[in-house]
């Protein structure tokens, strides 16, 4: 005889992100393709660009490109500077720490970052 269970187990991870003290659900993390970023739509209306790097861990930034004003940074290139990772911009290729959202190009610019958890 089967065991029966009153709730169903779930065995894919979500992607979550903390937005003003609220967790949002973005993705099921396998939707999620190492070393490329995607948008995410956020309740406010605002974008987070969502990165899973080769090593399994995940980023979110403001999907804003601060120098262009276009919504682009998901498609930005990831790389690593100093044994810190970083998104390039694809248009003018100003890099940005992941972790800070520091640009490592203009020290008086900086991204909006979101905490992230896998649940």
């Amino acid at each position: 005889m089967t065991p029966t269970t009153l709730a169903p187990e779930q065995t894919t991870l979500l992607v979550q992100l903390d937005v003003r003290g609220v967790w949002f659900t973005v993705c099921d993390l396998p939707r999620l393709t190492a070393g490329r970023g995607v948008a995410a739509l956020l309740p406010d209306g605002s974008q987070a660009a969502v990165f899973l790097d080769r090593t399994g861990r995940v980023y979110a930034v403001d999907n804003t490109d601060p120098f262009t004003g276009a919504a682009v940074l998901s498609r930005g290139l990831l790389g690593s500077a100093l044994g810190r990772p970083f998104v390039a911009s694809p248009l003018l290729k100003q890099r940005f720490d992941l972790e800070t959202g520091r640009c490592l190009d203009d020290d008086t610019v900086t991204l909006r970052t979101y905490p992230v958890r896998t649940a």
